[in-house]
């Protein structure tokens, strides 16, 4: 019933172009950031003649309908995790959500911003959907109320994770259960023990109150989550080229701002939870890095099968080629 007064809404705006950016997390995000800064910039250089309205924290639509709502034409942008275009037919979205692959947000975006980061955002047109850049979160965190440094230390847990098979995997492996959830729901899921525990970038942990029911942080920094901003071929076919030139522009330097605010949410998102006192963290050795990496090695090869042996190997030979370049 939402979506079908959302798209009547849309066929009753005034004149003008409206645009609706619709999001899951907070407003103090990177991904909220970026949302704010696409809104003043898009809205400055049309002199207001394009409005912006940005809907943060799932007022509008959750995790689980997004992305409906823009093929149906009820909002124009959205910016889902890169785990949910698996459930629409582009599982090869989830090569992003492989444990340990990354090292670090640069190698993130050498993957991204080449041959296959292009891919991936030119084959969503299959679906009438276009790919308008990627936006960094950060790197993901385990929580529960007790520490999570071993592979033993996940026996029977039940841990909220996105709506990927990947990250399924990669839970099953470690010996726990994987329970997907959207992210609205994930505090209150873990405050009533319905879940035990999550993985989650530290932006999110803090913004959604993550670390007010959960006793422990573990910094195992194991996996990276990132976004896909995205808005429908129908909508984006109707503009004028020069709105769309404008668009781009904004939606291009918005992306930059709230990538470049990333890394330091993170560091003070950390502070806000040492500053809580409540929530314990706890800094994995190598070692027990190398266990955890270890256990998960095998939802390496289930990736080949879901998002593709070539794919992946294409990936795994770009970051082999960089790291060696970056040796000193």
């Amino acid at each position: 019933m939402l979506l079908l007064l959302a798209c009547r809404a849309a066929a009753a705006s005034p004149e003008g172009i409206v645009i609706r950016f619709s999001h899951v997390v907070a407003d103090d995000t990177p991904k909220g950031i970026a949302a704010r800064a696409f809104k003043r910039i898009a809205e400055s250089r049309s002199n207001g003649r394009i409005r912006v309205e940005v809907y943060p924290r799932s007022t509008l639509f959750d995790d689980n309908d997004e992305i409906l709502a823009l093929q149906m034409g009820a909002v124009e942008i959205v910016a889902p995790s890169l785990s949910k275009f698996g459930k629409i037919g582009f599982p090869s979205f989830e090569l992003f959500d492989l444990p340990f692959l990354f090292r670090d947000t640069e190698e993130v975006h050498r993957i991204m911003r080449g041959p296959v980061g292009r891919q991936l955002l030119a084959d969503l047109n299959r679906q009438q959907i276009l790919g308008l850049g990627y936006l960094d979160n950060g790197f993901k965190q385990m929580s529960a109320n007790r520490p999570l440094l071993r592979r033993s230390d996940y026996a029977g847990l039940r841990m909220r994770i996105q709506p990927s098979r990947i990250i399924a995997a990669q839970m099953i492996a470690l010996g726990a259960q994987a329970v997907p959830l959207a992210l609205s729901e994930t505090r209150l899921a873990l405050s009533t023990r319905v879940v035990d525990g999550t993985e989650n970038p530290l932006s999110n942990f803090v913004t959604q109150g993550i670390h007010e029911v959960q006793s422990h942080l573990s910094l195992t920094q194991h996996g990276y989550l990132g976004y896909a901003v995205v808005t429908s071929q129908r909508f984006w076919q109707q503009l004028k080229p020069a709105d769309r030139e404008l668009l781009e522009g904004a939606m291009h330097e918005a992306i930059e701002i709230g990538n470049n605010v990333a890394s330091a949410h993170e560091r003070r998102a950390l502070d806000v939870i040492h500053a809580w006192k409540e929530t314990h963290v706890h800094r994995p050795s190598e070692a027990q890095r190398s266990e955890l990496e270890a256990a998960m090695r095998p939802v390496y090869e289930r990736a080949k099968t879901r998002i593709g042996a070539r794919l992946l190997e294409q990936t795994l030979h770009e970051l082999s080629e960089a790291r060696l370049r970056r040796r000193p």
